[in-house]
């Protein structure tokens, strides 16, 4: 389980109100830490959660790829923003993969996507450049 705080400007809630749909993406990587050599990778994952607000239904619908490509529905914009910065759930590695005794370092990271507009809406949504983020990479360093 990890999520992303203060991610949701007042642009950001504004598009999404206004029926942008919008993406985050999350990367997460582990790697086996080794002192003499280089790390070596066991996982790279790339996830993307969307949503997207219907105007003529007030309802959110969101899509949630590491919950068996979850689709929900939900009325309440707290409750979509809250689903759409968390990730639950989520297979990194098999635990046969990882060798016993040894340290393993995950790395996090998410993103914002660019909002992709046919082309004469960026006249009109020229403020949206202003809202791509990134996050810095977090890291977590365990022993198996």
């Amino acid at each position: 389980y990890f999520n992303v705080k203060d991610c949701f400007t007042g642009e950001i809630n504004k598009a999404i109100l206004n029926g942008i749909s919008t993406k985050f993406t999350f990367i997460v990587k582990l790697y086996e830490v080794r002192n003499a050599w280089f790390d070596r990778e066991i996982a790279d994952i790339k996830l993307t959660h969307n949503i997207k607000y219907n105007t003529l239904r007030n309802e959110f619908s969101l899509f949630l790829p590491e919950q068996n490509n979850k689709k929900v529905k939900t009325k309440d914009f707290d409750e979509a923003k809250k689903l759409m910065a968390e990730v639950v759930a989520l297979k990194v590695a098999k635990l046969d993969k990882l060798k016993r005794g040894l340290h393993y370092q995950l790395r996090m990271k998410a993103e914002l996507d660019k909002i992709e507009l046919p082309f004469y809406l960026n006249y009109v949504f020229f403020f949206l450049f202003l809202w791509d983020f990134e996050t810095d990479w977090y890291s977590v360093i365990f022993r198996y």
